[in-house]
């Protein structure tokens, strides 16, 4: 158990100080060189590979990823050279050190439901896209570490279906089995990635939201199945 607790510390100790570089760095580099910097930092430093399956559609505007672990903006951002542009709660940039870290590149704030957020959310995301990044979302709003996919949120479709975007979903399997501040533990080893078919949004079709949920889970339940060292 004690080994067990060191082992989480060390990971998070790289993590930290990745984020550091990250913030060190950022305006001595050219975009997006900062955050892939400390990305690859962290992945290497905590002797993550990460095993591709699947193409990268470089046309892709918006990802939807599953969210299981704080490491999962590392893994994606060191499995695309695309500049991305993260969705996450405001709460996030309030935080002292790590507000910097998600103030710096530009994420997207998401604040809570209203008319007024859904404007904001819409012409921050259009501005991000026009300076060709990618619009980056955990569309299950928090995460989950039972494999079991919450139902997903209706902002990232909101945006998609406004700017008929190119979505492309991005399937991470069981990173909460290498790394859980929940539980305190870290298993260094290899986590696999999927990038499935991408899409055009479409907002005459009101269910592809839901039809996207389930294909990732799907895909997530087979790969699960197929690895034997999560069973």
């Amino acid at each position: 158990m004690i080994f067990a607790r060191i082992k989480w510390l060390y990971a998070v100790i790289i993590i930290f100080t990745g984020m550091t570089l990250m913030i060190v760095t950022f305006y001595l580099l050219p975009k997006p060189y900062a955050v892939k910097f400390s990305a690859w930092f962290i992945r290497l430093l905590v002797f993550i590979p990460v095993q591709v399956k699947g193409t990268p559609d470089p046309e892709a505007q918006m990802y939807l990823v599953n969210h299981q672990s704080d490491i999962d903006i590392g893994v994606m951002e060191t499995i695309t050279t695309k500049d991305l542009a993260w969705v996450a709660k405001k709460e996030l940039f309030d935080i002292p050190f790590f507000g910097l870290v998600v103030r710096l590149p530009k994420d997207i704030a998401l604040e809570r439901e209203s008319k007024t957020a859904l404007v904001k959310l819409i012409k921050e995301c259009k501005d991000r896209i026009d300076h060709g990044r990618v619009i980056t979302i955990f569309p299950e709003g928090t995460r989950t570490e039972t494999g079991k996919m919450k139902p997903f949120k209706a902002g990232a479709k909101m945006v998609a279906d406004k700017f008929s975007l190119k979505v492309q979903p991005v399937v991470l399997i069981a990173t909460a089995h290498h790394f859980s501040n929940k539980r305190k533990i870290f298993r260094s080893g290899t986590i696999t990635a999927i990038y499935l078919d991408s899409f055009v949004a479409d907002k005459s079709n009101p269910e592809w939201l839901s039809e996207t949920h389930d294909k990732m889970q799907r895909a997530y339940d087979d790969a699960l199945s197929n690895l034997p060292q999560y069973s």
